[in-house]
């Protein structure tokens, strides 16, 4: 693990919002190279609800991010395997939004998916969500850039977080 101090980002990809708003120590840790998703078994499982749900659909890379898919008119999609709509996900689907406008796309709006409920939400892309992606990428760049750890949260909350280890091992 890269313990020094993280550089910014040019840009910030969807699981730097993520992480921003699970767990502000997560996305800390993450910036400085600790990485276990790869041994989370929810990280796996939501890895094959994506790579099996909605396949005739592509990803868009961005480079920082990875979208989902957009469609036509410039919808952004996002599959989730969580079992409840979050906040943290409309967030994230704002920050696509707010990527692709960098680009000069036309974003309309975007659109989360949750095959496992069966329920989709929309999320409105007009000037609220312009200024709300706007505050959450300079909240995110903000806990990068500190030289301390965030405090960890209520044991609760962390329940089945790859970072488990590290924060209460």
């Amino acid at each position: 693990m890269n313990a020094g101090p993280a550089s910014e980002p040019e840009s910030l990809g969807g699981v730097h919002v993520k992480y921003l708003l699970h767990c502000p120590r997560q996305l800390w840790l993450y910036m400085r190279g600790y990485r276990p998703e790869g041994s989370s078994d929810l990280v796996s499982f939501g890895e094959i609800v994506d790579e099996t749900t909605f396949t005739r659909r592509r990803d868009i890379d961005l480079g920082e991010a990875k979208i989902d898919w957009v469609t036509t008119g410039a919808v952004v999609h996002e599959t989730k395997s969580s079992r409840a709509p979050s906040p943290a996900h409309e967030a994230q689907v704002r920050h696509y939004c707010l990527l692709l406008e960098r680009r000069g796309v036309n974003v309309r709006s975007g659109v989360i998916h949750y095959p496992l409920i069966r329920r989709t939400v929309t999320v409105t892309w007009d000037d609220d969500a312009r200024r709300s992606a706007l505050e959450t990428e300079a909240q995110a760049r903000g806990v990068i850039s500190a030289p301390a750890i965030p405090p960890r949260l209520e044991r609760r909350r962390c329940r089945g977080c790859s970072y488990t280890d590290y924060c209460w091992g």
